[in-house]
């Protein structure tokens, strides 16, 4: 059994849960109930309350006893018995059923339509007889005060078929095209019919005459919608005397009153799926509603909606057990859902236990959707070292974490603390023993976590026990240490507080301070009720020799700046000198490892490296600081070499080193970088005078045979 809350609404699916074949013997039916969970939840309502493959249709007859349900493939109806909650019987039929309707309170009389035009009529015993319309069907009605079978279907005509003549009557003529649905009002039985082109046409069955037409299409389109097709009327249903509600095939539900053209209320499903089934819920004037999506229950008044029912299968139709909560569904699926909801009314008589089953369940609630997962976050997942797994198929990620299968956690916590299990059994053990000696004679013991603390605490808690017991109307006020709600704090060894770190050197001051006026405080609070008790008149002096509080909490205020202030330069100075610590770590274990390039300098490596064993001195100058013998050679390497060599070295290490002090050696890093404005200027320079380059024409052939330049005349430059 599944339960879910749809707007506040509780709907217990009762047929949620795996089916047993039926192949299987009894011994392994009980020997798979005991092992899986599912099948041990399973509700099995009514025995076999399921089709071979496809259910089509459902219905309830009128004393409420039978359940019939028909249902492919082979073409079957088959008959549940719910005094029995069990099959009574079950039919194979020539052809799939198209409807079918029960003419009798039992199941003694049914009325079928087929596929193949054919109408076959049941009694108590089986097939009674079968005869044929001229057109195929779609749907039929029946008339119970002439005994006339309407028949509608691919044509513009509704057949007429008189049981208690035996014989065809003549037909009724309509303006449509095809008619899909029809149905008869109980109370005054108007026939009406719904067609194709989206019209309904009620008959007065007295006279045969068509007495009124309804334009649904037009009706059901809202403002700025797009009709891509004329909607149909899918589904037709009457209630009481003047209401119709009408069901078009773009998921819209139309309430009429019988003396307006206008409806009262449009339904929108706003999955654009055609209306399948219409039911009145009476008692709460909701209206139940379908289609191959989605079951809806709203108010008939003012369309709000009650609850939904979304099944996992399509929904072909659905069948409301009167004056009940009870909803039966026929899906394109073997099982038919059963569907229980307590507000819409009680359980049935045969079935009454639900009630207390479900009081049950709401006393004591339990989750079913994740029992079988567990939730994890991306820190836990670190932890088990399953990061790898993020996107795929083993987790699905649900809010600011993953759900997992809960036999993959416990598979790898344990392969990651195998010794968890010991741990959490020498835990429960010590838990027991405390709790058995809490029943012994109580000594004052400080806990194991968190002393200060609990010392600090048990100090002030006698301090207030004190003053209040001084006091004739005082209530102590109930401690810490004794509080329930704090007793991880004092036992669990993740809530120890650390005394080093940053936050508690900051705060300490102030929180000290605070306790200290709170200790003084409840002094002065004590002399004055001593003094008070001896001497009553002198309350309102304050004692001589004595500063007042003000100026005791401006000195105070003072004092918890200065430490605060003395706290932050302590961080400040621990923090320099573990970052020159770390340093000068650094400088002692670099090793600087260079290689020759040429065959001389190789060689005299090689030498070098045949002295290694032979113990090496190095001279320290004065003012200058010893870090390690490697860079002491580096150095000694380095003066060897040229200037030129030197200042390539630097500027390809991009650092230059400064000469050593008595204070001790700098080192300079710097890198040259450029903004984005000045790169973008050198590249357009660059592109410009590669552009300049590439149009440059030569001046050769303008100059002369002498030699000279254009504008040199015989008696020189300027003359005349």
């Amino acid at each position: 059994m599944q339960v879910s809350s749809v707007n506040d609404v509780k709907i217990y699916n009762l047929s949620y849960g795996k089916s047993l074949p039926e192949w299987l013997s009894d011994r392994k039916k009980r020997q798979l109930q005991k092992k899986d969970v599912e099948i041990q939840r399973r509700i099995e309502l009514i025995q076999d309350f399921e089709m071979p493959t496809v259910c089509t249709s459902i219905k309830v007859s009128r004393d409420g006893q039978f359940i019939l349900a028909a249902g492919t493939y082979k073409p079957r109806i088959r008959c549940y018995d719910t005094y029995q909650l069990s099959l009574k019987f079950e039919r194979c039929l020539d052809s799939d059923v198209v409807a079918f309707d029960i003419l009798s309170d039992d199941y003694s009389k049914l009325v079928f339509l087929h596929c193949d035009r054919y109408v076959e009529f049941h009694s108590q015993h089986g097939h009674y007889y079968k005869t044929r319309i001229p057109k195929f069907g779609r749907d039929f009605s029946y008339h119970y005060p002439s005994c006339d079978l309407y028949f509608v279907g691919a044509s513009s005509e509704v057949f007429r078929l008189n049981l208690e003549q035996g014989r065809f009557l003549n037909s009724l003529q309509t303006d449509a095209v095809e008619n899909n649905v029809c149905d008869i009002n109980p109370i005054h039985h108007l026939f009406a019919t719904g067609s194709s082109e989206g019209r309904v046409e009620c008959w007065d069955p007295r006279v045969r005459n068509r007495v009124g037409k309804l334009d649904c299409a037009l009706s059901s389109l809202a403002e700025g919608t797009e009709v891509q097709a004329l909607p149909s009327i899918s589904a037709l249903k009457f209630n009481s005397s003047l209401t119709m509600a009408v069901g078009t095939s773009t998921g819209q539900v139309l309430l009429y009153d019988l003396r307006s053209s206008q409806p009262l209320l449009v339904k929108d499903h706003l999955y654009n799926l055609p209306i399948n089934s219409l039911n009145f819920h009476n008692q709460l004037d909701l209206v139940v509603s379908s289609d191959s999506k989605i079951i809806k229950i709203w108010n008939k008044d003012t369309g709000k909606l009650f609850s939904s029912v979304q099944p996992q299968t399509n929904i072909n139709s659905v069948c409301v057990y009167p004056n009940s909560g009870m909803l039966f569904t026929a899906n394109e699926d073997p099982k038919m859902n059963t569907f229980y909801i307590p507000a819409l009314g009680p359980a049935p008589r045969w079935c009454s236990f639900l009630d207390n089953l479900t009081e049950e369940l709401e006393e004591s609630p339990e989750s079913t959707v994740y029992d079988d997962y567990k939730f994890v976050t991306r820190k836990d997942l670190e932890n088990l070292g399953l990061s790898h797994l993020i996107g795929s198929s083993l987790l699905r990620a649900y809010m600011h974490g993953f759900f997992m299968d809960i036999r993959l956690y416990h598979k790898v916590k344990s392969m990651v603390n195998p010794f968890a299990y010991e741990e959490y059994r020498k835990d429960k053990i010590r838990q027991k023993i405390e709790e058995a000696r809490t029943q012994r004679v109580q000594v004052k013991k400080l806990p194991k976590v968190n002393k200060e603390l609990a010392l600090k605490l048990m100090e002030e808690g006698d301090d207030e026990a004190e003053v209040v017991s001084r006091k004739k109307k005082g209530k102590a006020l109930p401690s810490i240490l004794g509080d329930d709600r704090f007793k991880v704090m004092f036992e669990n060894p993740d809530y120890q507080v650390d005394e080093q770190s940053e936050e508690f050197r900051l705060l300490n001051p102030i929180v000290s301070k605070v306790g200290q006026k709170r200790k003084k405080k409840l002094r002065l609070i004590a002399q004055q009720a001593a003094v008070s008790e001896q001497v009553p008149e002198d309350n309102d002096e304050e004692p001589e020799g004595r500063a007042s509080s003000e100026e005791e909490s401006s000195d105070d205020d003072k004092s918890w700046v200065e430490e605060v202030r003395e706290q932050r330069r302590l961080l400040r100075q621990e923090d320099r000198d573990r970052r020159r610590q770390e340093r000068k770590d650094a400088d002692r274990n670099t090793v600087l490892v260079e290689r020759e390039q040429n065959g001389g300098e190789e060689s005299s490596n090689v030498a070098e490296s045949k002295k290694t064993s032979q113990p090496q001195f190095y001279q320290i100058k004065a003012g200058e600081e010893f870090r390690s013998f490697n860079d002491m050679a580096r150095k000694q390497k380095l003066q060897k070499t040229s200037l030129e060599e030197r200042l390539k070295l630097e500027e390809h290490s991009e650092t230059s080193s400064m000469a050593d002090t008595a204070v001790g050696s700098k080192q300079l890093t710097f890198t040259l970088k450029k903004s984005e404005q000045q790169k973008k200027q050198q590249q357009a320079e660059r592109e410009h005078h590669e552009e300049r380059k590439k149009l440059r024409r030569s001046a050769g052939h303008l100059s002369s045979s002498r030699g000279r330049g254009r504008g040199w005349g015989g008696r020189g430059r300027g003359r005349h």
